[in-house]
Parts: structure tokens; C-alpha cells; sequence
């Protein structure tokens, strides 16, 4: 899986989602349960929805939820507004969904939000993406985020490391740039520190980065955070490279933590910091993620950072329609999650949330690691980064 700039066009134009529905799903026979991802197109999050059906699998694999199978359906929305509104309404009018899991998508949040919330059905997010994952009350992401990433990531510099000099550089897409702004400014509050370098004039389309790291050199920065995905991020090192830049931290989001990121940077990652928003997957000792190993590698589902998203989310369904009594419908899990006791996992540094918000975004803490000469990851912050008073 690769990540490229193409992607700028699907965030360009956002609808509102179509007209509500009254359906509440039904409340005999199995549970239906959607997810609305972009598994097409050029930028792809398959493994989110894949790890959720493998957990909804192993729960039927011993009986259901209360005697009653999880029926999951995996809606594509090609990273596509009009696609997104579609695939939607299917899931909701036509699968009867009592509630959304799993999903990862570039655009689903923005465009149907306001249709979760006319519908009211929930949607425990395997990975939230844009703007819309953290601002709607009905959606509730599992992950950080790369609005809060870039908070947790400036508060790691200035608190941890004590880099006083630190530049941001982001690339904006679509109407994300407000919620960049407010990442940085979130950690100007927390800190009472400014940036010296925020540039938000970067665009998806952009792939010479060298001016950006001269102006990052000659502003003095000790630290700079970047947003570019994987491919950005490897063209943004190779690019400091090039200009014998290697007395710079690069900060980069999680986006850039992939098996394949680490062994294109090899040796020249050694400046590299990137964010893990889940306890760190390529750490093959780590306790916290045996479970979601094994149910992985059983039923093939690769290994990666959106799998853990959605192996969360779907266990963390999996809770809720446990603990309801009488009928799973629509009406009875969108009830439990908006009455919901925050839930622990050893794979997150806080609990996850829903409850009777506005807005949900629980999980505002992260670990951060390093690429190796290996092309291995090696895990930077054994404890949880978290931001104070969250």
C-alpha cells in the first residue's frame, strides 16, 4: 500500500450527505453491523475493515452476541464524496445497520456526518482522517488523528526532547488547514511556546521539497514537523539529504510509520521521529499486542497501524452490544454509546470514549519511534506521550 498526492482531488468538494432515514435495523435475527471505508482509488485503507471483520468473525466463530450472529457489511466509497453519500445511505436504508465500525476513509466523516447524526447511528471509527471524524457527535475515532497527532508530536519535541527552535511545515488538503492551525495553536496553549517557521502553503501536488528544508535550515529550526505521507516524508529526508541537513529532528505523523517507509529511509532516517497512535505494531514483543496479532496473522489480515484501528473499534463494539439488554437495535446501541463508560485497552494510552459529546476525540496520546540502518523501527518512548489534562 501506497500513499501519493493524487488523493487532494476527493477532499476538494464535500456535500452534505442525502436525507435521513428512519430505519432502526432489525431486532431479530443477525446483527447488522456497516462500515463506510475507501478500499479503491489511490489511496486505500482496506486493512481497517479487515481486521474488523476478523474480530466480528472470531466472536461468531463462538456463538455470537447473545446467541445472535454479526452480520458485517464493507462499503466502498473510492475516496469520492458523491461515492460516500451512496454507499452510505446503502448501508443504513438498505443493510439496516445498527451502528457503523471499522471504517477508515478520506472523505466518509465530512460527507456523512450530518447523515449518522439525522439517522442517529453511531460509528466507532477505525481511523478517522479528516476533519469531520473529530467534530461530529455521532463518530467517535479509535486513533489519534493527525489534527491531535501534530499537538502530541510538538508537545513531544518541546517537552521531551527540549528543542526550543521548532518549525512546522504542512500540506494542506482540501479544508484541512483550519484544523492543522488548531493542532498548533492547542500546543502553543498547553505550552505557552509559538513555532518559528508555520507554513501552511505546502499542497498535496508539491514534490520538491528542497526549498522547505533550506528555509528550515536557515531559520535555525531544531525540530520540524512534516505531514506528508509516507512517500513525502521519505522525499522530504532525501531531499535534507541532499543538502547535508542532518542536525534537524524531522517530526513526521503516523501516516509515515509503515514497514516500507522504514526501509526506504534506512540509514538516513537517523533524524527521523514518527508518531504511533497505537501501542507500536512492528514491536513483536509487545504484550498489549499479542491478541491483535494472532487474530491478524489467523486470518490473514496484514499487520499494520490501520488494522489496529479496526481490530479497536470492532472489539470495542463488541462491548457495547454485550452489555445491552433485551433487542440490539439501532435505538438500543446508539443509547449504550451515548451512555458510555469510557473503555480501557492496553493498545492506546487513554480510554476510549464516546458518550453524550458533541465531539469525540479520546485518544490524545501516542509512542514515537525511529527507523533503524536496519530498516527496522526501534521504539523511542516506552511510556505514553500524553497531553496534559486531557
Amino acid at each position: 500500500m501506497r500513499f501519493t498526492p493524487l488523493f487532494a482531488a476527493a477532499l476538494l468538494a464535500l456535500p452534505l450527505a442525502a436525507c435521513a432515514d428512519d430505519s432502526t435495523g432489525s431486532d431479530s435475527g443477525p446483527i447488522n453491523i456497516g462500515s463506510v471505508s475507501t478500499l479503491s482509488g489511490p489511496v486505500t485503507f482496506p486493512e481497517a475493515s479487515q481486521a474488523a471483520r476478523a474480530v466480528f468473525d472470531e466472536v461468531n466463530a463462538n456463538g455470537g452476541v447473545n446467541g445472535r450472529k454479526i452480520a458485517y457489511t464493507t462499503a466502498d466509497d473510492k475516496g469520492d464524496p458523491a461515492s460516500a453519500a451512496l454507499a452510505a445511505r446503502d448501508v443504513i436504508q438498505n443493510k439496516k445497520a445498527v451502528a457503523l465500525a471499522g471504517g477508515a476513509s478520506l472523505v466518509d466523516c465530512q460527507v456523512n456526518g450530518p447523515l449518522y447524526d439525522r439517522n442517529k447511528i453511531t460509528d466507532v471509527r477505525g481511523i478517522g482522517v479528516d476533519p469531520g471524524c473529530f467534530t461530529s457527535p455521532n463518530i467517535s475515532p479509535v486513533n489519534t488523528g493527525p489534527f491531535f497527532g501534530s499537538t502530541v508530536t510538538l508537545y513531544y519535541a518541546s517537552e521531551k526532547l527540549k528543542l526550543n527552535k521548532i518549525c512546522a511545515f504542512f500540506s494542506i488538503i482540501g479544508s484541512t488547514a483550519n484544523a492543522y492551525r488548531e493542532g498548533v495553536d492547542r500546543w502553543s496553549k498547553i505550552t505557552g511556546k509559538k513555532l518559528v517557521v508555520n507554513d501552511l502553503s505546502l499542497s498535496a501536488s508539491t514534490t520538491d521539497y528542497t526549498p522547505y528544508v533550506l528555509r528550515a535550515r536557515s531559520a535555525g529550526c531544531q525540530a520540524v514537523l512534516f505531514n506528508g505521507v509516507e512517500p513525502m516524508s521519505i522525499g522530504w529526508v532525501k531531499a535534507a539529504q541532499a543538502q547535508n541537513i542532518n542536525n534537524i529532528k524531522w517530526l513526521f505523523l503516523a501516516s509515515t510509520y509503515t514497514v516500507e517507509a522504514a526501509k526506504a529511509l534506512g540509514p538516513a532516517g537517523k533524524n527521523v521521529v514518527a508518531l504511533s497512535e497505537f501501542e507500536p505494531y512492528t514491536d513483536v514483543r509487545s504484550e498489549a499486542n499479542k491478541d491483535w496479532r494472532a487474530t491478524m496473522t489467523k486470518h490473514k489480515v496484514p499487520l499494520t497501524a490501520f488494522a489496529q484501528g479496526g481490530y479497536l473499534a470492532a472489539q470495542h463494539l463488541v462491548t457495547v452490544l454485550k452489555s445491552i439488554k433485551g433487542d440490539i437495535t439501532r435505538e438500543a446501541v446508539t443509547s449504550a454509546m451515548k451512555n458510555l463508560k469510557p473503555l480501557d485497552s492496553a493498545m492506546t494510552g487513554m480510554p476510549f470514549a464516546f458518550g453524550s459529546g458533541s465531539t469525540h476525540a479520546s485518544n490524545l496520546a501516542a509512542k514515537f519511534v525511529r527507523p533503524d540502518a536496519k530498516g527496522d523501527w526501534t521504539v523511542l518512548t516506552p511510556e505514553w506521550v500524553k497531553l496534559p489534562n486531557a
